[in-house]
């Protein structure tokens, strides 16, 4: 949303959900040679009196200027970055252009915008973090459990002890032992408690269903926040735009982003570099290759290439954290949703 000013300057008001600041900063310094953060004007009055030769006193005025004023760019650095790249002509805008379902498969995309180009896309789009999932998700189970305490909700019935093994030796039982730990995952914060069950009395899900999802969730999505655009209306034509902690304004926890921004398609803005398109050669597994050479060494950029043609195999099937045909993935500099405000008239000085 845009307000027009009487002096013709449009103003976009935005709310910033993620900025790599530094990326920002390293593109104005390029374009502009360096980055004004500071400006400095003195204003200075000083007034003396002072005893003079023989009895007469000296009266002493000096006046000056100096005002110190810093001014952090803060919400202005990408804005200021956007602007200039529009003036440039340097970034392409793809939200129109993405909203044809023939554009995703036509080598205009591709050709014409390759990985690496600076966009912006402005589409619906929902935020996902595996990490939420199983919070929200142990919260539930612990809250369930709660109610089974105080008796609000029937207690199940308790699932029956392991059978001992008496005649196991302790040296394999230690062995079993060890071979049965396991790295903590998202997944065990979710506590035990009772299945909850339909008015008829059938099972309807329990905690092992709800690890069952954030298994899933961990697995396809890694930990961390991702978006996930959707220019058209179908959910087989994406863009993946992973958030890398640590960048400005992203600095809540999931539970608080998710609590301010839900679950649900919002209209969201991203400008970034194309990161890489999926191909639709990956949905073919990669056939084993021969990873040595005539001698038996380990030739290591063939070992490489063929596990990144399976691991790009796994992604065209879903199953790695990688964008599939004929979707596609961004490099985030920012992104943010206009904030909507009445169209009105300002007043020039």
């Amino acid at each position: 949303m845009r307000q027009s000013l009487n002096v013709g300057v449009e103003v976009i008001l935005r709310e910033f959900l993620y900025v790599d600041t530094e990326k920002v900063r390293g593109m104005l310094a390029q374009l502009d040679g360096g980055i004004a953060e500071e400006a400095r004007n003195t204003t200075k009055s000083d007034r003396r009196s002072e005893a003079g030769v023989k009895g007469f006193a000296g009266h002493y005025q000096g006046w000056g200027e100096e005002n110190y004023t810093t001014k952090s760019l803060g919400d202005a650095l990408f804005p200021t970055l956007e602007d200039a790249l529009d003036s440039s002509s340097l970034i392409k805008d793809l939200s129109d252009n993405l909203q044809g379902a023939h554009f995703w498969t036509s080598d205009e995309l591709r050709e014409s915008t390759p990985p690496g180009t600076l966009v912006r896309v402005a589409s619906p789009g929902s935020l996902f973090d595996a990490r939420y999932v199983a919070a929200s998700l142990a919260g539930f189970g612990a809250t369930h459990s709660g109610l089974e305490g105080i008796g609000s909700v029937p207690t199940a019935s308790p699932a029956a002890p392991p059978r001992p093994n008496k005649g196991r030796p302790a040296k394999a039982k230690a062995k079993a032992d060890k071979s049965n730990e396991k790295v903590n995952q998202i997944e065990d914060a979710i506590p035990e408690f009772g299945p909850i069950k339909n008015e008829d009395g059938s099972q309807e899900i329990g905690p092992d269903f709800f690890r069952g999802l954030v298994k899933i969730a961990r697995g396809l999505f890694m930990p961390g926040l991702h978006l996930n655009l959707y220019p058209t209306d179908s959910d087989t034509l994406s863009i993946g735009v992973r958030l890398q902690e640590g960048r400005h304004f992203l600095d809540g926890d999931p539970e608080i982003l998710f609590a301010r921004y839900g679950t649900g398609k919002q209209f969201w803005t991203v400008v970034g570099t194309i990161g890489h398109y999926a191909n639709v050669d990956d949905r073919i597994a990669p056939a084993y290759g021969n990873i040595t050479d005539g001698a038996g060494n380990v030739v290591r950029g063939r070992t490489a290439a063929f596990i990144n043609s399976y691991m790009r195999f796994l992604g065209a099937l879903g199953f790695a954290d990688v964008p599939q045909w004929p979707g596609f993935n961004i490099v985030p500099l920012a992104v943010y949703r206009v904030i909507a405000t009445s169209r009105s008239e300002v007043e020039a000085p």
